[in-house]
């Protein structure tokens, strides 16, 4: 087992939450060749997510993911790549993923819950690893291994208009 699921909203064994969540990680880590990382996934609603946006980004609002990696793996220059994991210590982080929020953005953007969870758990598994979105080749970068990811696990590109 790559990942460690915690279930506090029951409406995610609807969507088979850990299956989902092994999937992502497995096809995340095998395209970017990390032999050994484990990750911890909070599965909760909107309320408690708002609570941990709160305490920890000063945010106190629901959003679909967060993450808290173990260890500063970002690059310092915008679009070069982060830091490798120390496969001595594969513990890489944190996620907390929300039911509501997930499952409206799903509705929204025409896709399912599952595709749109599945989207959610490889972009947050990226910024455990040190990817991130803040700056233009940084988000560039990252976009493109999940557009990649996705594609390999058979699922649309999400950033495709």
């Amino acid at each position: 087992m790559i990942v460690d699921c915690m279930i506090e909203d029951k409406r995610w064994a609807s969507v088979d939450i850990e299956a989902l969540a092994e999937a992502a990680a497995s096809a995340t880590f095998s395209h970017l060749g990390v032999e050994s990382a484990e990750v911890s996934l909070l599965a909760c609603n909107d309320a408690r997510i708002a609570d941990l946006n709160a305490d920890f980004r000063g945010k106190p609002t629901p959003t679909n993911v967060l993450s808290w990696p173990s260890d500063e793996r970002g690059a310092d220059r915008d679009g070069d790549k982060p830091l490798p994991v120390d496969p001595h210590d594969p513990e890489i982080g944190d996620i907390a993923i929300a039911y509501e929020t997930c499952s409206q953005e799903a509705e929204i953007a025409g896709k399912t819950i599952k595709e749109h969870t599945t989207h959610l758990i490889v972009h947050g598994i990226l910024h455990l690893l040190g990817y991130d979105h803040d700056r233009d080749l940084d988000a560039t970068l990252m976009e493109g291994l999940e557009s990649t990811i996705l594609g390999n696990m058979g699922l649309a590109d999400p950033y495709r208009v």
